[in-house]
């Protein structure tokens, strides 16, 4: 890589956000804080919310099970669930170092998608006890969503909840990623004139991201037989012995050698990349994981999506300088973000709202249409997906699964879409207000100047004056 002064700006922008979070998680001490949503008018109100008054919801919810949702906040609430096997790119950093992303998942729950959300961490890495704790949870949340679980047992636990839960359960490193993964291939693809079912796709990685995002994509349409896929040990196949020996082990991975690579190729990521008409990389972050040479052996009109966090596994620039007609990441601060934030808060949004009882591949299907269709108006090489701040594009993706839900008959509710539409955007405008009046009001402090000392925005010096 050239190491002119205009990539050294790049880079220091690049890392910009790891030195702000740095500074600011300690100033706000978390993300995320309990408040109430009912009236308190004097203490007699106490009265009504909890003894002696609460004792009547209670008897109807026992006579009636239901009841729960329209009586507390099962209806609107959802656990993020995990135990930081594997955080980000960061590995097994435990339940405790996993927390401040399972926060964050819980931030933007709801802000975006006007979700009540609790980060739940579970000190076990046994499946068994995941799959127990989550079971005993199910009164409490209205859904699940699994986050940051090692594989294979991720699937496992994924395949046990969706089975045995009555509540939705997710888990946003598969369906999540996989549903944006696919939004963001299907336009990407309308931009530079190919149809899904022809083209040469090589995954890099073949961790729970990208087994999902293979499923969800073949699911659609693509041809697995023209398709590669590559762990650390090479391009998988029906040679790869290794795996086929730990089939019962990972059945996942193993079928993916049964179905993808008919032509038998073999050797590394150069390999898979030759002739490919896309990459899609959920591998080791840091550049130098993809080469730009490898990416000038693409297909005409390459597409590369470099979705590791917290680094792509190549710059979007080295990546357009080596030919790459678009190119994606999963951060915001480069054009194309291809994140799972911009699918779990409208997809779940819409699941609650109808009460649907698990989250469907079509209802991903829908979502995913939902993200493409949003920009085809505006389709270009950095604009092939909408950005988290276009928050509109929510309670559109509430909508149109919650319609999905009901179609399929999953839902417990029967909503009309403008119903859906307006209770969703509804929920999300109240919740981006409701922070913006907190922050206007100095209940939510400003982040100090970058090099200033400031006490924690939990202090006394950060609360308003009271009057």
């Amino acid at each position: 890589m050239s190491e002119s002064p205009g990539n050294d700006n790049r880079l220091d922008e690049a890392n910009k956000p790891k030195e702000e979070a740095l500074r600011l998680h300690p100033f706000y001490r978390g993300k995320m804080e309990t408040v109430p949503k009912c009236v308190v008018r004097s203490l007699a109100d106490f009265s009504i919310w909890y003894s002696p008054g609460v004792a009547a919801p209670c008897s109807e919810i026992a006579r009636n099970p239901e009841l729960v949702y329209e009586y507390t906040s099962k209806w609107n609430t959802v656990a993020v669930v995990s135990d930081g096997s594997r955080v980000l790119g960061l590995g097994n950093i435990g339940p405790k170092a996993g927390l401040p992303v399972m926060e964050g998942k819980a931030l933007l729950y709801k802000y975006l998608g006007g979700v009540d959300s609790v980060p739940v961490m579970i000190d076990s890495e046994d499946p068994d006890e995941i799959i127990r704790t989550v079971l005993l949870l199910q009164p409490t949340y209205g859904g699940i969503n699994l986050e940051d679980i090692a594989q294979p047992k991720c699937f496992r636990i994924l395949e046990t909840l969706r089975r045995e839960a009555e509540i939705p359960v997710w888990h946003d490193d598969q369906q999540g990623t996989a549903t944006v993964t696919l939004a963001g291939l299907v336009s990407a693809l309308r931009y530079v004139g190919k149809r899904l079912e022809d083209v040469r796709i090589a995954f890099v990685g073949a961790g729970a991201a990208s087994v999902a995002g293979a499923r969800l994509i073949f699911g659609r349409g693509a041809n697995p037989e023209i398709a590669t896929v590559v762990d650390s040990k090479g391009i998988l196949g029906r040679h790869r012995a290794d795996i086929e020996r730990q089939r019962n082990h990972f059945p996942e991975k193993w079928a993916l050698c049964e179905r993808t690579n008919a032509e038998g190729r073999t050797g590394e990521i150069e390999e898979a990349l030759r002739g490919a008409d896309v990459v899609i990389s959920l591998a080791t972050p840091g550049p130098g994981t993809i080469k730009p040479e490898w990416i000038r052996t693409m297909a005409k009109d390459p597409i590369v999506f470099a979705c590791a966090n917290p680094t792509p596994e190549i710059w979007p620039w080295e990546a357009k300088e080596a030919g790459a007609a678009v190119v994606a990441t999963g951060r915001s601060d480069f054009p194309n973000q291809v994140n799972n934030s911009l699918c779990f808060p409208g997809i779940f949004r819409g699941a609650l709202d109808v009460r649907a009882t698990t989250i469907t591949d079509q209802m991903c299907f829908e979502a995913a249409d939902t993200l493409a269709d949003y920009v085809a108006d505006e389709l270009g090489p950095e604009r092939i997906i909408p950005t988290m701040d276009e928050w509109q594009v929510f309670p559109e993706l509430a909508a149109r699964t919650g319609m999905k839900a009901q179609e399929q008959g999953i839902a417990r509710l029967t909503r009309s879409r403008e119903q859906l539409y307006d209770q969703a955007e509804a929920m999300i405008r109240r919740s981006r207000s409701l922070t913006a009046s907190m922050m206007d009001q100095g209940f939510i402090a400003a982040p100090p100047e970058a090099g200033s000392e400031a006490p924690p925005a939990a202090g006394p010096e950060a609360r308003p004056e009271e009057e």
